[in-house]
């Protein structure tokens, strides 16, 4: 037994000593680059692009007891952009989701979001966003206005965003990138369930963040028949 055991660690030893002189050279190159590596993003051509929901996320985080962060999504949306290649503060965007498809990941809880003390799908089974404007803040900086229906409440909100870039796909469709990012407070919009803590704070936050992460699809050219 201690022979085997001596032999275990002789192995372990050489293994361990021969660690810094493995030779990591082509994984260090290829991280470098990797890193390096620089798109050559194409231009947006102008026109209407529909919102890819396979590619795209309706996304919101609200607090928790004021210690952690829930987040949720909405997994049925359509929208659409019209995007002015030569004026982007001309360009308008919409999307409509589906207060049924809420998730949290969390089936109880996503089943009371869709009661009454909270969106009250039979009622109002959409949320809705319209722009009005796009603003041109600094160089590449935006921020999009528009008016935000939730639970039967329209008021107007404004997203900054910024364009990630645009690709054409394997299909040969053109796709843009956007991300942006707002607060709203839900009491604004008549979702009012949930306590004060006798600390202070809610047991459930009244600001929520909402994320976009959105792509764009504009559908390539089909071929002339021949």
């Amino acid at each position: 037994m201690k022979i085997i055991r001596n032999v275990f660690l002789a192995a372990f030893l050489s293994a361990f000593i021969a660690v810094p002189f493995i030779d990591t050279t082509p994984i260090a190159e290829a991280q470098g680059k990797a890193k390096d590596t620089k798109v050559n993003y194409v231009a947006i051509p102008g026109g209407d692009f529909n919102l890819d929901p396979n590619h795209s996320t309706i996304g919101f985080d609200i607090r928790h007891l004021e210690i952690n962060w829930i987040s949720g999504r909405f997994k049925d949306f359509t929208g659409k952009v019209n995007y002015n290649e030569q004026d982007i503060t001309k360009s308008t965007v919409e999307f409509t989701a589906k207060v049924e498809s809420i998730d949290t990941g969390v089936a109880g809880r996503d089943k009371h979001l869709r009661a009454a003390d909270f969106f009250d799908v039979a009622t109002h089974p959409e949320i809705k966003f319209v722009s009005t404007r796009v603003e041109k803040k600094g160089k590449d900086k935006f921020v999009l206005h528009g008016d935000f229906t939730m639970k039967g409440v329209t008021k107007q909100i404004s997203f900054p965003f910024n364009i990630t870039g645009a690709n054409v796909d394997g299909r040969g469709n053109t796709r843009f990138g956007i991300e942006a990012r707002t607060r709203i407070n839900r009491r604004d919009f008549n979702i009012t369930y949930g306590n004060a803590l006798p600390a202070g704070g809610f047991d459930i936050g009244n600001e929520v963040t909402v994320n976009l992460n959105l792509e764009a699809l504009k559908p390539a050219p089909k071929k002339a028949a021949e």
